[in-house]
């Protein structure tokens, strides 16, 4: 991070002002923390080979929202970083719905399998299982026996649990999330300084807006409003069944963290880079969307919190 100082330092010098260069660090904080924000999911759905935990509704309503976002965000000649970000999300939510679909269809056809091993299993002849019982021993062995190995596997999988859980460094993790923060802020920072450095990235003129645009800001006002209730609503599906499941088990925590930091820097990006009404009356819906949903995101934060068991439960 200290490096990326003296970068600063240089690009403010060269006409740039601080308003300006706060928008475009908020702006590149924002992308760079929406490029990996599906990221902390995706490995967690991987290691547990499951995806339970998160709502398929949560996920479509939220992709409904990208594409609504895209098209308005291309309509009213937003800020490039936003149109690339929408372009970036309909992708990524491509890829982490495919995924939760294909842990979902896979585990529900190995619980059919299951059952049907289970019925088949009872089905045996009852001659055949009466010769199994009596080769166990004497009466009431068999349950003893069960009793004993259910206790086993319980202390096994507890074990293993509580083994899992040190490996990955899920024992402290917010630990582990500050110091990925950290890391993202100082990335968004630096890729900011080093386009502006060689160019890539200039201030966006705010009253360089061409005719025809106002001509469809209308409609693109109606899709950013769209969007916005559909980033304000997708949240609810997943808030409903945290608190139905009395659990947030199979929830990557970093992944809601890293949306409440896109959230609040992506808004900031865009009232930074102006306070006129116009242009904050053009780029409302993708406001209310930004900071509105940060309110949901302190929910879930709650629920992880309310809804944590504490480390002790897992060896009583």
């Amino acid at each position: 991070m200290s490096a990326v100082i003296p970068l600063i330092a240089r690009s403010l010098s060269k006409e740039l002002t601080v308003q300006e260069a706060l928008s475009g660090i908020f702006g590149s904080i924002s992308l760079a923390t929406w490029i990996f924000l599906l990221v902390p999911q995706l490995i967690l759905n991987y290691k547990s080979g499951s995806a339970e935990g998160i709502s398929l509704a949560f996920l479509f309503v939220w992709m409904i929202g990208d594409i609504t976002n895209l098209s308005g965000a291309i309509w009213a000649k937003l800020v490039p970083t936003m149109i690339a970000l929408a372009i970036y999300f309909c992708f990524a939510d491509t890829v982490l719905i495919s995924q939760v679909l294909y842990y979902k269809l896979k585990n529900a056809r190995e619980r059919k399998d299951s059952v049907v091993s289970v019925s088949s299993n009872e089905q045996e002849p009852l001659l055949s299982r009466r010769r199994s019982s009596d080769a166990t021993g004497l009466p009431g062995s068999h349950r003893r026996r069960s009793s004993a190995l259910s206790a086993t596997s319980h202390r096994t999988d507890t074990l293993t649990k509580i083994l899992e859980e040190s490996e990955s460094g899920d024992s402290n993790p917010w630990v582990r999330n500050t110091v990925s923060i950290l890391a993202i802020l100082a990335a968004g920072v630096a890729g900011w300084a080093i386009a502006w450095q060689s160019g890539v990235w200039a201030p966006a003129p705010v009253n360089d807006i061409p005719v025809s645009a106002e001509e469809t800001a209308v409609g693109a006002k109606v899709l950013g409003y769209i969007s916005a209730l559909c980033y304000l609503g997708a949240r609810i599906p997943q808030i409903v069944k945290n608190y139905r499941d009395k659990s947030c088990e199979g929830l990557a925590l970093l992944f809601f963290i890293l949306a409440l930091v896109g959230n609040a820097t992506q808004g900031a990006s865009i009232l930074f880079h102006s306070q006129e009404k116009d242009y904050l009356m053009t780029n409302l819906p993708w406001l209310l969307g930004s900071l509105g949903t940060m309110i949901e995101d302190a929910t879930i934060f709650v629920q992880f919190r309310i809804y944590s068991k504490p480390s002790t439960d897992a060896v009583e």
